[in-house]
């Protein structure tokens, strides 16, 4: 009953993670009103309501939140790995003004709450699952400077947020998500999306970058808008939750999962000359358990099988 009774607004509504955030709150019997942008909204479905504006727009984000009492902010830019400095500072300023002008606006509009995305890039290097509280004064890895300092940013800004007004703000840090209508342009997207693409269309040769010993905790999409609406229920109390799948896998590993699902017989060539992150990256789920009864529910190979079949679909069409 909490998202029935509740009206929902999903920045970046015609996103990745918007879309499936929007599906999993249509899921729990919510009311749905999508922010769109630039591009039209992938969910079509008469309970959905959409805005058209540009958050970076006061006037904008006000409107967007008329009538709202639960805001999830998933709007921003994203880039890949191999963008410019130039191209992720520009990214910065964008997030920076656009999370900001949310967060005002929901002040403003005096919404109830609010879930505010941070990031596992926030934390140190080291080379165990890392807990929330072992966030100190340590600088991000330094692939992950620029970013992972940014979403520090968002965390402080939610809590003055928080702590001056009455909206109640959910903090959540995910691991690395994958899924359905990510981003597969070449120029933007991440590594698992950027290798879906690649197999399907069975490349050779099959290049990867970094030595294939990287670690990571990839998450599915579906799991990750679960674990948000969790977040916002149950833990909107301005304190950050791990979201990610509890363990990792190293990316030669999703590499042959990915190339068996597309049927794409070929050696993959790992290249550790070429950009790539933070050496291993885990997170320590056990505070998402323990305070939202969060547990994931789709393995990393069926999640990256049913991605492959997925995609190959799209592109066939």
């Amino acid at each position: 009953m909490f998202f029935q009774r509740r009206l929902s607004l999903v920045t970046g509504g015609a996103g990745f993670i918007g879309t499936h955030l929007g599906q999993a709150l249509l899921n729990a019997g919510g009311r749905v009103r999508l922010a769109i942008h630039e591009r039209a909204p992938i969910i079509a479905d008469s309970r959905v309501e959409t805005v058209h504006g540009d958050l970076t727009d006061p006037q904008d984000c006000l409107r967007a939140m008329e009538g709202v009492q639960l805001v999830f902010h998933a709007a921003g830019a994203v880039s890949g790995a191999g963008g410019s400095p130039e191209d992720a500072m520009a990214g910065i300023v964008k997030n920076l003004n656009l999370t900001a002008q949310v967060l005002h606006a929901a002040w403003a509009a005096k919404v109830e709450r609010i879930l505010i995305f941070s990031s596992s890039t926030v934390y140190p290097a080291t080379d165990h699952p890392i807990r929330e509280d072992e966030l100190h004064e340590e600088p991000p890895h330094p692939s992950y400077l620029g970013y992972g300092r940014m979403r520090r940013y968002f965390e402080h800004l939610a809590e003055f947020v928080a702590s001056r007004s009455t909206v109640k703000v959910a903090l959540v840090r995910p691991t690395a998500v994958y899924g359905p209508h990510d981003d597969f342009d070449p120029s933007r997207s991440h590594v698992i999306p950027a290798l879906v693409r690649r197999a399907v269309e069975k490349a050779d040769p099959f290049e990867v970058w970094g030595s294939g010993n990287e670690m990571r905790d990839f998450l599915h999409v579906e799991d990750f808008a679960r674990g948000c609406l969790l977040a916002i229920e149950k833990h909107a109390v301005c304190d950050p939750v791990n979201i990610g799948y509890g363990s990792a896998v190293s990316i030669r590993q999703v590499v042959e999962t990915i190339l068996k699902a597309a049927g794409h017989d070929v050696r993959p060539h790992f290249d550790a000359s070429r950009p790539t992150t933070i050496p291993v990256r885990t997170v320590d789920t056990s505070k998402a358990r323990r305070v939202l009864g969060f547990e994931p529910q789709i393995p990393i190979e069926a999640g990256l099988s049913d991605l492959v079949r997925w995609y190959a679909a799209q592109a066939a069409s």
